[in-house]
């Protein structure tokens, strides 16, 4: 299990260090004001789709279906609702280009009429990235059901690698077209490279004439997770109108604060994976399974958590040493990783009742959550600022994690509240105990953090040793 996810975390992770460069460049050129904002905005539907699709939105509903066929069956079934879901991302590309005015306007109203204008053409653009994540995220399907992960990881890498060399390339004189049509060819590469793959799985052309009960089958399985996975982008967008009336720039410090947060989450995400293809083969073992991954979780998340608070004032002066409303950055990522490990324990608790064939359960807990999320943000935003956000995201993910371990086969317990507890413990004192002590100068404090989230490491490993049979 380690090993697999420890090879599909190393792929992924060359995916997602090129997207935060990304990032990073985007904002070191324009700067953290409206024209990044503008366009962070027009991102926002091809990243949630990205992001959806990412987490295992297809692989969680259509493993099972895949499982339960025979391989004389798998090939049809397979080509028939490829091309299902590549027509259904071009009629969605469309329908997004047309309403494009209507939806920039919708997701940053603080902004100005003219900022939000020249957000509409990138958006219609980036639309046409949507039938090439689509692909290359079913065409993943066989290949997880045989428990290979690493060519679907390279996604992430393929798709942000030309719009850096982009923005490499050009720099200050990068426009949004040029951009917006980079993140376009990554999106078909990704497509392209799982395709030699998908033949070999038995993709062929065909007819989807008679697909009308394939369709609905999965239509099934999706439509639960489709429900959840979007109610966290519906809050993600939340965030971005709520940060839209806080002031110049801070849509790009959350963005900005969410991004250097996958970096470790991406770990877990990999971990997720491994786990979902494991369980849903082991009927006997799901349990044991959850349990020993809880505790690869903590191992794998409390760490960079704990350096990520200690070490944002470093980070953010380092990374964007002239660029100026980089400083709100600061108090968002520390409070983003404060929920890191409990962000990283409800994703694996709802994979495993996806295994045991539950998707309405997950579905219902977090829609509760996002539901006290949604009714505290604006409050909380207008008490304490952008830190609301993160109370915010904090109470939701509290109420959603109680919720999935409400299920008869987890009352006996899976060792979560010693984990909790010791992992409050080292935030509280790093927090409160710790940060004052480091050093003033960036690469100290850095340095210091990190020995300090290395600490944790070891003392977690030691305690926790998740690889034990």
């Amino acid at each position: 299990m380690l090993g697999a996810a420890s090879l599909l975390t190393l792929v992924t992770l060359a995916g997602l260090v090129a997207g935060f460069a990304r990032e990073w460049l985007l904002v070191a050129s324009w700067g953290a004001g409206a024209r990044t904002d503008c366009f962070i905005i027009a991102m926002f539907l091809s990243e949630a789709v990205r992001s959806i699709l990412a987490a295992g939105l297809l692989t969680s509903s259509a493993l099972a279906l895949w499982q339960g066929r025979t391989a004389g069956q798998r090939g049809l079934w397979f080509s028939q609702l490829s091309m299902a879901l590549g027509l259904g991302s071009i009629g969605l590309a469309v329908v997004i280009g047309l309403a494009a005015p209507w939806l920039v306007s919708l997701m940053g109203p603080g902004l100005s009429s003219a900022q939000l204008a020249a957000a509409v053409p990138a958006m219609r653009i980036l639309a046409w990235s949507l039938p090439g994540m689509v692909l290359q995220a079913w065409w993943a399907v066989p290949r997880q059901a045989s428990g290979h992960f690493l060519l679907a990881g390279m996604g992430s890498l393929l798709y942000n690698l030309p719009a850096l060399l982009y923005l490499c390339w050009q720099r200050h004189q990068a426009q949004e077209d040029g951009l917006s049509w980079a993140f376009v060819a990554g999106s078909a590469a990704m497509a392209v490279v799982m395709l030699p793959a998908a033949v070999g799985s038995g993709l062929r052309p065909v007819s989807l004439r008679g697909s009308r009960s394939t369709l609905l089958e999965l239509g099934r399985k999706l439509l639960p997770l489709l429900g959840s996975a979007m109610a966290g982008q519906g809050l993600t967008l939340l965030e971005r109108i709520v940060a839209s009336y806080l002031g110049e720039g801070v849509v790009t410090a959350v963005n900005l604060a969410r991004k250097l947060i996958n970096l470790p989450l991406i770990a877990l995400q990999s971990l997720n994976q491994v786990l979902l293809s494991l369980m849903s083969r082991r009927e006997g073992e799901r349990v044991a399974l959850l349990r020993k991954g809880l505790a690869a979780v903590t191992v794998v998340s409390l760490p960079p958590a704990l350096g990520l608070m200690l070490g944002s004032p470093a980070l953010v002066s380092m990374l964007f040493p002239k660029v100026q409303g980089a400083a709100v950055v600061v108090p968002l990522l520390a409070g983003y990783a404060s929920v890191l490990v409990l962000a990283g324990w409800n994703t694996l608790l709802a994979r495993y009742h996806y295994a045991e064939g539950d998707t309405r359960g997950p579905v219902l807990a977090e829609l509760r959550g996002s539901l006290l999320q949604a009714v505290s943000l604006p409050l909380l935003a207008w008490a304490f600022g952008s830190l609301g956000i993160v109370w915010a995201l904090l109470l939701g993910t509290l109420l959603t994690e109680r919720l999935l371990l409400n299920v008869p086969a987890l009352r006996a317990g899976l060792g979560l509240w010693p984990q909790a507890a010791v992992s409050a413990v080292w935030l509280v004192l790093a927090w409160w105990g710790l940060k004052p002590l480091l050093a003033p100068q960036p690469w100290w404090q850095l340095a210091e953090a990190s020995l300090a989230g290395l600490a944790c490491l070891l003392f977690m490993a030691a305690w926790l040793r998740p690889w034990r049979a």
